[in-house]
């Protein structure tokens, strides 16, 4: 089983390396990731740097995405905004996967009556509004990033909960599974040396397509002022400030919804990439 499963990877990465698109929007994701983290530095202007006299430049060779009405370079600010808006979305899905792969395993493993009100509840945290309960969230509690990030993973698991539920289900009646509960293997061992591993490529895949719903998600809350505060700004929040300026200074808005949509479309190609490679149905 276990050369089978290393076939299995095997094949599906070499799939996925063959994927065209996929391989441009994991490009344009290590670009944007290595731009976030040395971008500041080409730079001879930091974060916080305001000088008025500068205010509302259009973009030129020394303030490449033009400044804004601080007189703040939005290169600067744009690779800085950069760190938080992947910060976040990585974040909480990661915690996402977390908690959807131990809800969904278990609830998967037991069966009758226990899974039977793990998924109910589910389904009752699936039915609240997610925006409505993020946005009632980032209101209540303190404004920053722990509130977003903690907002978005409330509700944001269930769908990773459901698709490995509905994988364990599947897993769990085939023979190398009959075979370890019959040699005595414990519940626990069989969930996490057996079932999870087997369960990698729909796991990967949902973390990787949550990625962008959670950074758009921060973005739209920042937009609305819901987001992280000053003196700090993510994209959202950089895009929120650029709109009012949008008639005379267009550059402060198009630059960060730029690279906004720019990195929703490199996790989206990635993820469809990843969906298509793991897909058994398509292994020659």
């Amino acid at each position: 089983m276990k050369k089978n499963s290393h076939d299995y990877l095997n094949d599906s990465l070499l799939r996925f390396k063959k994927n065209k698109l996929a391989m441009f929007g994991l490009f344009i994701l290590i670009v944007l990731m290595i731009l976030s983290a040395i971008g500041p530095s080409f730079s001879p202007y930091t974060y916080f740097e305001t000088n008025l006299a500068c205010k509302n430049l259009s973009p030129t060779l020394t303030h490449p995405f033009g400044t804004d009405e601080l007189g703040r370079s939005l290169f600067v600010r744009i690779w800085w905004g950069a760190r938080i808006s992947l910060f976040i979305g990585i974040t909480a899905a990661i915690i996402d996967m977390i908690l959807g792969v131990f809800f969904g395993g278990i609830a998967g493993l037991a069966g009758g009556k226990i899974e039977e009100v793990m998924m109910r509840i589910a389904d009752m945290l699936h039915s609240l509004p997610h925006l409505l309960i993020v946005i009632l969230l980032t209101v209540i509690m303190k404004q920053g990033i722990a509130t977003i990030i903690i907002a978005m993973t409330l509700t944001g698991w269930i769908n990773m909960a459901r698709i490995v539920r509905a994988q364990i289900l599947s897993l769990k009646e085939l023979d190398f599974i009959i075979a370890s509960k019959s040699m005595g293997a414990k519940r626990g061992r069989i969930l996490l040396r057996h079932l999870i591993p087997n369960c990698f490529g729909p796991i990967i895949t949902t973390m990787t397509l949550t990625i962008p719903q959670a950074i758009f998600t921060e973005a739209f809350l920042s937009f609305l002022g819901l987001g992280v505060q000053a003196p700090i700004a993510s994209w959202g929040t950089m895009a929120s400030d650029g709109l009012s300026a949008l008639s005379f200074y267009p550059w402060r808005l198009f630059f960060p919804a730029a690279f906004i949509s720019i990195t929703m479309l490199a996790f989206n190609l990635i993820g469809d990439g990843l969906r298509d490679a793991f897909d058994p149905r398509l292994r020659q």
